[in-house]
């Protein structure tokens, strides 16, 4: 968890977007890229959203692809926290949740660190279910600190 206390800011209380993208390496580029730009319009510092952003969205599209079918991201300030969440229909291949992550056996594995990383970014994080044939992991960011 990021323990990092800085500044406090003021955001709109609630504002949100959701889109839906291709299960691709260019829709995991564009959920990343769609997520700096918003949160830039809505005044809410991006870098660690966009980090997770970048591992949902490549875990939905390399573990959570089904030919067809997107997978989708929603962003949502409400109060003094964001919320991410991204939706892929391979509710069959659910993650292990928070504090169940465990890193790769190998140092050298290419694979495998994303929902650390998540996990150190987030305040909170965790995985839904459902419906079939989806899951939704998300994250949140306390934007108080």
């Amino acid at each position: 968890m990021n323990q990092e206390f800085l500044r406090t800011q003021h955001h709109s209380t609630e504002q949100g977007f959701t889109v839906l993208l291709s299960p691709t390496r260019r829709g995991a580029r564009l959920a990343r890229l769609l997520t700096v730009a918003h949160l830039g319009a809505w005044g809410v510092p991006a870098e660690s959203a966009a980090h997770i952003v970048a591992e949902l969205a490549a875990n939905a599209s390399v573990h959570g692809r089904v030919q067809g079918r997107d997978f989708q991201l929603s962003l949502a300030v409400s109060g003094q926290r964001l919320r991410i969440e991204v939706t892929d229909t391979r509710g069959d291949s659910v993650p292990p949740g928070p504090g169940a992550v465990k890193a790769p056996e190998d140092d050298h594995a290419e694979n495998g660190r994303g929902l650390l990383i998540v996990e150190a970014l987030a305040d909170h994080w965790g995985v839904v279910p459902g419906p079939v044939p989806r899951k939704t992991v998300w994250a949140e960011i306390d934007l108080v600190r």
